[in-house]
């Protein structure tokens, strides 16, 4: 398919994760995608139980849900679903782009992710089914040289050529884990994150030692 027959396809970005809490990386890394792929929409899917963390305290899937409604709510090219919250059991990237290839049959789907983590994708269940539904878009942090890693990839898995791209972001030095940790220790948040999302954080006392979901 040439480029101007496949550009008249809607294209739909897929950002995943747990988003505990989300953050202006993720949210400029989906804009910086949807802009730089043609993306029509970014749906951010909220993990339920995921198969590769090793945390037992992430927070509440109700609590993470309404922290994405509040980031994305000026953005309409944004959209959220409750896709792996609703699903039993582990979530498995593999069954959540079946479900969307369901939903959107007449779409290309673009899997946003942080580059370290296409290092673990082979390790994912039906990596290979999972190659074939969607194309991956790697976010990457400032000076973060990915060629050679692309090429390793590229060469072990000739099947990923034309499927993994790189995308570099400058907010991706924002982490939930370090916004996690500021709270517990009673450092400021603001300009991390959307205010929205802020006050909720302060308003249901989450990350906060002595909070207990």
């Amino acid at each position: 398919m040439g480029d101007e027959q496949k550009g008249k396809v809607d294209r739909l970005g897929i950002m995943g994760g747990t988003f505990d809490p989300i953050h202006f990386g993720h949210l400029v890394a989906a804009e910086m995608a949807r802009s730089m792929f043609n993306l029509s929409k970014v749906l951010f899917i909220p993990s339920g139980t995921p198969p590769h963390k090793d945390r037992s305290d992430i927070t509440d899937a109700g609590f993470r849900f309404e922290m994405i409604e509040r980031a994305i709510q000026d953005n309409p090219a944004f959209g959220i679903s409750a896709l792996e919250l609703e699903r039993k059991g582990l979530s498995y990237t593999v069954d959540t782009l079946r479900a969307l290839r369901g939903i959107y049959p007449e779409h290309e789907l673009y899997f946003i992710t942080g580059s370290d983590v296409l290092r673990e994708i082979f390790s994912w269940r039906e990596v290979e089914e999972i190659l074939k539904m969607t194309e991956f878009i790697g976010a990457a942090r400032p000076g973060f040289d990915a060629s050679d890693f692309l090429l390793q990839i590229q060469h072990k898995h000739p099947e990923t050529q034309g499927r993994i791209h790189y995308l570099e972001v400058p907010a991706l030095a924002i982490s939930s884990t370090d916004i996690r940790s500021r709270v517990k220790q009673g450092y400021p948040i603001r300009y991390l994150l959307p205010e929205p999302v802020r006050l909720f954080i302060q308003q249901h006392g989450l990350y906060r030692e002595d909070n207990v979901l």
